[in-house]
């Protein structure tokens, strides 16, 4: 049977479409569930998987940047809390909201009545729709969490926001997956490899970085997310803007589980920034690192992994420290970070670049570039984009907030009462196929009553049912094994990679890659 991707391609071919979305991470995926919504055919490639490069490597946090207070950058703030509200509302089961313990010790630059004055204001501006933020003494910090080592802490402080329980990549995927579903032409390891305009509609010659075949697709309109290679695309596309990208490299290292794993831990590094301690699953993500960097192809150093595990072990009492043998996994991304084009950043004020995003519209070559962005900040990217590609002319619909979210909770109560018909479906498993697979989620419970045996785990914690897997291989245009494993599931970053390389043979039979 021909693979959806393929299909996908074919359909491409030749064909003219209303908006081009150049980059599949989170930029471009919101970009294609608001524009196919709002009524416009659209197409959107990727030079490799969708949401593998910066999309794949965030803190996976749904928050208002609390941080982004230290530089009085409250309009931000008050923008992202926004955004984290209306995420927890349209996907309950895929954004959580979660504690956060800050521990302030001698060397923190603000003490701990002044971080709590700032908690409170950070709660307001937020619309106090979060836990309220309460300061703590020393022992009640190391009473929740014994793991801290609170022997020079002046106290602590909690307050709250959100994270992803499963990858931002999956969560990413989403966007794409109900935009396909809308109609979305999508392409994967296919990469833009020359473009021309001739004043009405562009042609973009396309070529497959799997087999080196080449297709065309014409555009009215292009939208440029390609988040820390915006610049080369726009060169590429004799587009000027006001704006250019600077590149800031950030670590994280999966290490086992620190802790509860119910709070995300928040310290002060040598440099006096924030890091933390984030739960996942299992495991514990330690990070992260902002190193400015000129190409955004990086990857984690020797220094990135001693630096973090220095930050680390200062501050918690383990029965033995963390070592570079401790590591699970690493994430390692490139913020693309918004400046004015022509301006010069020293390193002394690198760390106050902001981390909002900007869209810039040239209406000479219909080109609209997605400059920065932050998950937590996507739906306004979103909605944002399709009011830049209607002032070029195109006659969308107006949005409303259908074009985002989870499935009603009265769709969720019906597939739970369904789930629960088939005995071999467990109650848990059942709310680990909602929340994954949102819509298919009556197609993963109609291939396990079709072929009970798809019933059975193939991975055990976290549990992914061979059910789920068939359908990731079906829908989500999985093209190889690392698709799978680090994107669409986050076995990758959770798991040691011996007892994947193990079941790998069984992911790539269901999944139809072998």
């Amino acid at each position: 049977m021909q693979r959806q991707r393929d299909i996908l391609l074919d359909a491409i071919d030749g064909t003219t479409v209303d908006v081009a979305i150049i980059g599949g991470g989170i930029n471009g995926a919101v970009s294609a569930a608001a524009l196919t919504s709002a009524g416009l055919r659209t197409a959107l490639v990727d030079r490799g998987d969708f949401s593998s490069v910066t999309s794949q490597a965030s803190s996976n946090l749904v928050w208002g940047g609390f941080k982004y207070m230290q530089s009085f950058e409250f309009g931000l703030v008050r923008k992202l809390c926004q955004s984290r509200n209306r995420l927890i509302k349209a996907y309950p089961n895929q954004v959580e909201p979660i504690e956060f313990l800050a521990t302030f010790d001698e060397s923190s630059p603000y003490p701990v009545w002044l971080a709590g004055m700032g908690a409170a204001a950070y709660w307001a501006i937020g619309n106090f729709s979060t836990q309220r933020p309460k300061v703590l003494r020393a022992e009640s910090v190391e009473a929740l969490e014994p793991v801290i080592n609170t022997t020079h802490a002046r106290g602590g402080l909690i307050y709250a926001d959100a994270y992803l329980p499963d990858n931002d990549a999956r969560f990413s995927f989403g966007f794409v997956r109900d935009a396909l579903d809308r109609g979305l032409l999508g392409a994967t390891y296919t990469e833009l490899t020359s473009a021309s305009f001739d004043g009405q509609r562009w042609k973009l010659e396309l070529t497959d970085t799997l087999d080196g075949t080449q297709r065309v697709l014409y555009a009215e309109r292009v939208i440029n997310a390609t988040g820390p290679w915006a610049d080369e695309l726009n060169e590429m596309l004799e587009v000027a803007t006001e704006h250019r990208i600077a590149h800031s490299k950030g670590i994280h290292l999966v290490v086992p589980r620190i802790g509860s794993g119910d709070r995300v831990f928040a310290f002060f590094d040598e440099d006096d920034r924030l890091y933390y301690v984030i739960p996942m699953g299992d495991r514990s993500v330690i990070g992260t690192t902002d190193t400015r960097v000129d190409d955004p192809s990086t990857v984690v150093t020797d220094e990135d992994r001693d630096f973090v595990l220095r930050q680390i072990n200062a501050r918690l009492d383990l029965d033995s420290p963390l070592t570079r043998d401790s590591i699970i996994a690493e994430r390692c991304g490139v913020r693309p970070l918004v400046v004015e084009a022509g301006a010069a950043h020293e390193e002394s004020d690198w760390l106050q670049l902001s981390r909002k995003h900007e869209i810039e519209v040239n209406a000479d070559r219909r080109v609209v570039t997605v400059f920065g962005g932050k998950l937590t900040d996507c739906l306004n990217v979103g909605e944002e984009v399709v009011d830049a590609i209607t002032s070029l002319g195109a006659d969308t619909s107006e949005l409303d907030d259908s074009w985002f979210g989870e499935p009603s909770t009265a769709k969720f109560e019906a597939f739970m009462t369904r789930a629960a018909a088939v005995t071999s479906v467990t109650d848990d498993n059942a709310r680990l196929i909602w929340r994954r697979h949102g819509v298919r989620s009556d197609a993963v419970l109609q291939r396990i009553m079709q072929a009970p045996e798809l019933a059975e785990p193939v991975w055990d914690d976290p549990c992914y049912l061979a059910a789920e897997v068939v359908e990731i291989g079906a829908h989500e245009m999985v093209t190889t094994i690392e698709d799978f494993l680090r994107r669409r599931t986050g076995l990758a970053m959770t798991e040691q990679a011996d007892a994947l390389q193990a079941r790998t043979p069984k992911f790539e039979e269901l999944l139809g890659l072998s």
